[in-house]
């Protein structure tokens, strides 16, 4: 079924847009394997162009706000942009629910964070680049400097490991102090023949931290 007016008016709320032109919303909305059956156009050509104006507004935003280089900068923006946040922002919203697709089998992972960039791309050329903006900075922008802020020192050591072709880093429990309800525990952890050690009130935490020291060890 075509987006209802309801359907369209409960997506403005949602994206803090309302789109002038009905038939491009529910364009950016329409998954090729629906367009397919139902002779209407899809929003593949949407996905291109909005993929182009996210990629602009996250170089954007990290030129003016960080001091980053250009190789860190150029990383920075792919995490920004790639499915994992865009897909985030999109089920969080609910926004997934209006997705029309041919079937549940294909209105998951890629369809979804493809629908982030037709609905940029529609803003885009419905509302100018300005509403574009403020509708990723609004929705998508907040989203990545949560995780951002969310360390993840394992995967970064694992990422750093794996660039060079270096075998996965190993943790080993030296330690565990502390009462039962009050744990204290030490990890090491080694790779590439160097070795750190990490404190934590978990098994994890202490991962984590061993981890990052072990990162900041090869990096020297």
């Amino acid at each position: 079924m075509p987006l209802s007016p309801d359907d369209i008016a409960a997506i403005g709320r949602k994206i803090g847009y309302v789109f002038k032109d009905k038939a491009l919303l529910e364009t950016c909305f329409t998954h090729a394997s629906y367009a397919n059956t139902h002779g209407t156009a899809n929003n593949e050509r949407l996905e291109f162009l909005g993929d182009a104006v996210l990629g602009f507004l996250a170089a954007e935003a990290l030129f003016e706000g960080t001091e980053q280089d250009e190789g860190r900068m150029t990383e920075l923006r792919q995490k920004m942009v790639s499915e994992k946040p865009l897909r985030a922002v999109v089920e969080s919203a609910g926004l997934d629910r209006y997705l029309l697709c041919g079937g549940k089998d294909v209105a998951g992972g890629k369809a979804v964070s493809s629908l982030f960039e037709a609905l940029t791309a529609g803003i885009y050329l419905d509302g100018g680049m300005e509403e574009a903006r403020r509708f990723v900075q609004r929705s998508l922008f907040p989203y990545v400097r949560q995780a951002a802020a969310e360390r993840n020192d394992k995967g970064d050591l694992q990422e750093f490991l794996q660039a060079r072709g270096e075998a996965r880093a190993v943790y080993t429990v030296i330690a565990q102090e502390g009462a039962p309800h009050m744990p204290r525990f030490r990890v090491e952890a080694s790779a590439m023949g160097k070795r750190a050690q990490g404190e934590g009130k978990s098994k994890a935490e202490a991962e984590k931290a061993a981890a990052r020291s072990l990162l900041e060890k090869l990096k020297r």
